[in-house]
């Protein structure tokens, strides 16, 4: 693939990714904090301007940062995400999905929200 499509593909998976995240601050369903920290690395890829603007933005900037510099998820986000997981498995169970299916997503989902939990606090202040 040329260079100039590549950026253009990790250009859009930036807009859409930050789409889904935006849409996240006001639908708790879907989570923000993920789709703004793909969207970062998807403009860092295709446009430095829009990567800078997004990891300097008054909102999205700070978790961008507390990753790119910790490795950090607030606690918030970690326990939405968790309670957002369980949330999915219960409807998989309502819905009475087949035993290996709710096997597949209970170890994905187990192994998600361990690597989630286990990531660090940011700092105080930061």
């Amino acid at each position: 693939m040329r260079r100039a499509a590549l950026r253009a593909v990790w250009l859009v998976a930036g807009f859409v990714s930050l789409a889904l995240g935006i849409v996240g601050v006001a639908l708790p369903v879907l989570p923000t904090t993920p789709f703004v920290l793909l969207a970062a690395f998807c403009f860092a890829r295709s446009s430095p301007r829009l990567h800078s603007w997004l990891a300097h933005h008054r909102v999205f900037g700070p978790m961008i940062e507390n990753w790119a510099r910790h490795g950090a998820i607030p606690r918030r986000a970690k326990r939405l995400a968790l309670v957002m997981m369980a949330a999915a498995f219960g409807l998989s169970l309502w819905l009475r999905l087949p035993a290996y299916a709710l096997g597949l997503q209970a170890a994905a989902l187990i192994g998600a929200g361990a690597y989630v939990w286990t990531r660090p606090d940011p700092p105080a202040g930061g």
